[in-house]
């Protein structure tokens, strides 16, 4: 066990790396293969994931390059910490709207303040199809009595745990094996 721990603190952003572009990657493929549009608060929570792999991928080419034989950065570790943080509040907020705990703002609907001329005319005029609006307060799929939010929400907060975990590493995981 302490092993594992050592490597994935050690490396821990490559692991991110690998666990954020997963979740983009699923995220995709519920809206392409599974027809779920995202709503707004859904596409704040990519941007987030989007956020991670940035850093991670930043601190892993670092890392390699640099040829750390201590591992990646701990102030990435740290950054990665701070952006699955505020990845997990996003999904909460998200959640607890769903679950009609408190109300969305009026701009949660898909959409909202954008106004596409063709498209409302092909509408009108019968011609386009029809565009699926996803509200923010809808569950559009669950599993296991939680929604794609409260599972980003569970996700995200594991990963803040053991960013946070792998900022504050202790120096014998820092120091390469001799």
């Amino acid at each position: 066990m302490t092993r594992l721990f050592r490597l994935l603190t050690r490396w821990w952003t490559a692991f991110a790396l690998g666990i954020s572009l997963a979740m983009l990657a699923t995220a995709h493929a519920f809206e392409r293969f599974a027809g779920l549009s995202p709503c707004n608060l859904c596409l704040r929570q990519r941007e987030v994931l989007w956020g991670a792999v940035t850093i991670a991928l930043a601190a892993t080419v670092w890392a390699l390059v640099s040829r750390a034989s201590r591992g990646t950065p701990r102030i990435a570790a740290f950054l990665l910490f701070l952006v699955f943080l505020t990845g997990t509040v996003t999904a909460v907020f998200h959640a607890g709207g769903e679950l009609h705990w408190w109300a969305l703002p009026a701009t949660c609907s898909a959409g909202a303040g954008e106004i596409d001329l063709e498209a409302l005319t092909s509408l009108a005029l019968g011609t386009g199809p029809v565009a699926r609006v996803a509200m923010c307060d809808a569950v559009a799929w669950s599993w296991l009595g939680l929604s794609m939010a409260g599972w980003n929400a569970l996700i995200s907060a594991g990963l803040a745990v053991i960013s946070l975990l792998a900022a504050k590493r202790p120096k014998d995981a820092r120091a390469p094996a001799k």
